[in-house]
């Protein structure tokens, strides 16, 4: 039924959109009905079970459970009458008569005490059951039984929401209780600490440990709350800090575009970082006689190898430093890692600062060593190095292709998505060399040889080819040069490819056939495709399937390699690459050179730097002399670590930018302390294209400062005349740089918190799919 019903509420007639419950109408029109096994959250269904919100329907015998009734033409409902509300007080009587004192309670501003309250409920004369044991073998969650009421949210957030299957309800009548597997320990269970049940529970019977104290009492509320975004990886879900005493106590999930309220484990206990111990919170420079090859430190007595220093000598220091080799080994002789764990105004000052301060483009992050094959691949095929798509597409497809990734590990939020489509229906296909949990969803699993990603995927390709299962409209209309790839592709039948990649021909024809003939399907790929030798021929062939089938520029269909780190996507659109400016415009190209000398008043370097690998073979070589390594770590995250640390032993001169002593900070002769992602304001980019708004919520330790700032200052010592007063001064900046910014402001950014790019108007929402009527280049290669 698609129009809408119309039917009495409480002596009005009011209008219900389709599918709407009697809860749902007067929630819109600003009734207050009681309700607590049903969440108004995406995700959630409800379940009518609590008896809560139950109303009146004229000429039905018993009443109604608003939260799952729907209104039929000529319903009459009143949502208070003495029946119904007589009845709503009982419910809340009887589960009150349940519960621990309210003076000793685990949540006593818990959803049904904030129900209670309202419905003027303080006690019952109805006798206490025996209150089952709490279970504390969870290191992050308590589980107190004895405040259950059986509202099954819990269940419904953890089969429904996050698809982990991990809770459920055992036994019959006085004895049913929720249970963890088998009735295991919430601890020894194979609960993945997501928290979704945490956040569900109208009650505490569920909460994070660290609100409570050793029997279960609440202790710790929270006295603020700020809104943020997660540091952790690409998939930016929105959160908001629960804060007491400067001190981060409790996270909760926000209905952001990524995340929809869900949180994995790390986002939502992974902050008590910020608060350890061995945090940087003063200048360190390098005592006098001590080698840099001594790396034997402890980070929580770093002063056996450094000395305190203040911040002008720190910052002095650092400057001289780099100073002192631009001018006797010229401009080349210096280079930056910047951080994908930063903010985009971050990256974007790094990237200005060597280009600008240091006089050449040898700047990079980490994005070299996961996805730069990906973005190669992309820019070279569709002109974009952005995905398509937002991961939450996966909802709207028929067929989803996950290649090299393992979202449910790497990515869980986003996987919660794939799952719950697989629930819905859509097939999915697990194409990885190792088994992982996603592929307990997955209709086919391929788990081929190692390293024959190409002949596995050009399998595919033959056969959509070859039986004719193109998009023939979508090639003549989007792609030039077909004829040559379907010459390339005639000698890698599945017959043939099938003792190479170790997937036999009838299933590698069953995938390539399902994909293509999938009215809606999505690729997702990791870095299980990009880090290898030839990840820009996997990611070329992957591309090649969606051009061929035209399963792109529509809702459900795409191309996403999913990011890794929180800012990967927006540290490289912000610049932080050897090759290109912000916006991946070419430092080659005469014409966009000149504009960002006259953005940045300053004349730039026309050749491309060296890559993070790239300068550490530079350094040995005795080229590059001098480094900046903003909350990057090489000596962990490098290729071969040992090259990578003789290199950084080797410097002449290394600053070091970090909140702890890393593996790097430890070669250093300057280090400086800087900030935790939740002490600071800043805008970052998502997996999604989502820039998203970051929050200050703590305040610095001890003599740390903002990361802008350390970099402005130590722009000004070089030389520099900058002045910036606040990430938004250079996000302002950054516009003038960034046509992907366009139509987003600060302004919008802080009361949105989150804006698609490519977005057409400042009052119009993002473009979520792109490339519906084309790509922004030339031509499309095939191989």
């Amino acid at each position: 039924m698609s129009d809408p019903i119309r039917f009495t509420l409480d002596g009005t007639e009011v209008e219900a959109k389709p599918g709407e419950t009697i809860w749902q109408v007067a929630n819109r029109r600003g009734m207050e009905i009681p309700h607590l096994c049903w969440l108004p959250k995406p995700g959630y269904r409800a379940d009518g079970n609590c008896r809560a919100c139950m109303v009146e329907i004229e000429g039905e015998r018993v009443l109604a459970a608003s939260c799952v009734r729907k209104p039929t033409p000529g319903m009459k409902v009143q949502t208070a009458s003495e029946r119904a509300k007589f009845s709503r007080k009982m419910v809340f009587e009887l589960l009150i008569g349940d519960q621990p004192d309210r003076a000793v309670a685990h949540d006593p501003n818990s959803r049904l005490w904030q129900w209670a309250d309202r419905l003027g409920v303080e006690e019952s004369r109805f006798p206490r059951h025996l209150a089952p044991a709490p279970d504390r073998s969870h290191p992050a969650m308590a589980v107190q039984l004895d405040a259950c009421i059986q509202c099954n949210l819990c269940v419904r957030a953890c089969r429904e929401v996050q698809v982990n299957d991990v809770i459920g309800m055992a036994a019959r009548g006085y004895h049913e209780k929720i249970v963890f597997d088998f009735d295991d320990p919430m601890g020894n269970s194979t609960c993945v600490a997501c928290g979704e049940c945490v956040q569900a529970c109208p009650t505490g019977a569920l909460m994070p440990t660290t609100l409570v104290d050793a029997n279960g009492v609440y202790t710790n509320a929270p006295d603020r709350e700020i809104d943020s975004v997660c540091p952790y990886c690409g998939v930016g879900c929105q959160l908001t800090y629960k804060i007491r005493d400067d001190r981060i106590v409790a996270v909760d999930g926000k209905d952001g575009p990524a995340n929809h309220n869900r949180l994995c484990v790390k986002g939502r206990f992974g902050f008590d970082y910020a608060h350890h111990p061995d945090r940087l919170t003063e200048p360190l420079i390098r005592r006098d006689g001590v080698a840099k090859h001594d790396t034997d430190i402890d980070p929580a007595n770093p002063y056996t190898h450094f000395r305190k220093a203040s911040w002008d000598e720190a910052l002095d220091r650092s400057a001289a430093g780099l100073k002192r080799i631009r001018g006797r080994e010229g401009r080349r002789a210096l280079a930056g890692f910047g951080s994908a764990k930063g903010s985009n105004e971050e990256a974007y000052l790094f990237q200005k600062l060597v280009r600008t301060g240091f006089g050449s483009n040898n700047v990079d992050h980490c994005t070299r060593l996961c996805h730069a094959s990906s973005v190669a691949a992309l820019m070279e095929g569709i002109g974009s190095g952005a995905v398509t798509a937002p991961f939450t597409a996966a909802l709207d497809s028929d067929v989803i292709i996950v290649i090299g990734a393992r979202p449910t590990e790497n990515h869980p939020v986003a996987a919660t998505f794939f799952k719950q489509a697989a629930k819905r229906g859509a097939k999915i296909f697990v194409i990885d060399p190792r088994g992982y949990s996603l592929m307990r969803y997955a209709t086919a699993t391929l788990r081929f040889n190692p390293g024959r990603d190409v002949a596995m995927l050009n399998a595919f390709l033959h056969t959509i080819i070859e039986e004719g299962l193109t998009d023939r409209q979508y090639i003549q209309a989007h792609t030039e040069d077909y004829d040559k790839l379907r010459e390339h592709i005639r000698d890698y039948s599945p017959e043939k490819m099938a003792p190479i990649c170790g997937i036999d021909a009838a299933t590698l024809r069953y995938v390539a056939r399902t994909y293509a003939r999938a009215e809606r399907a999505i690729i997702f790929w990791g870095m299980g495709i990009s880090q290898h030798t030839h990840g820009t021929d996997n990611a070329r062939c992957l591309i090649a399937l969606a051009m061929v089938t035209g399963q792109v520029g529509r809702p459900g269909t795409g191309l996403h390699p999913l990011r890794g780190q929180n800012n990967v996507q927006g540290a490289s659109d912000a610049g932080l690459i050897p090759m290109v400016y912000p916006d991946y415009q070419s430092v080659e190209n005469p014409d966009i050179r000149a504009k960002f000398e006259a953005l940045w008043q300053t004349p730039l370097d026309d050749k491309r730097g060296l890559t993070v690998v790239e300068i550490m073979d530079a350094v040995h070589r005795d080229e590059i002399k001098g480094m900046y390594i903003m909350g990057e770590n090489p000596a962990m995250s490098d290729p071969d670590v040992q090259h990578a640390r003789e290199a950084l032993a080797h410097l002449e001169h290394l600053v070091v930018q970090d909140i702890f002593l890393t593996e790097t900070a430890k070669y250093a002769d300057v280090v400086l302390p800087a900030s935790a992602w939740p002490e600071k304001d800043g805008t970052v980019s998502n997996t999604n294209r989502q820039v998203q708004m970051g929050r200050a919520a703590l305040p610095l330790p001890g003599g740390a400062r903002l990361d802008w700032w350390i970099i402005q200052e130590v722009a000004r010592r070089i030389g520099l005349d900058w002045s910036y007063t606040h990430p938004r001064d250079v996000f302002a900046e950054m516009k003038l740089a960034m046509p992907s910014l366009d139509n987003i402001t600060w302004e919008r950014l802080e009361r949105e918190s989150s804006v698609t790019y490519p977005c057409d108007a400042e009052d119009q929402p993002g473009n979520e799919i792109v490339f519906g009527d084309g790509f922004p280049t030339t031509s499309i290669r095939w191989y």
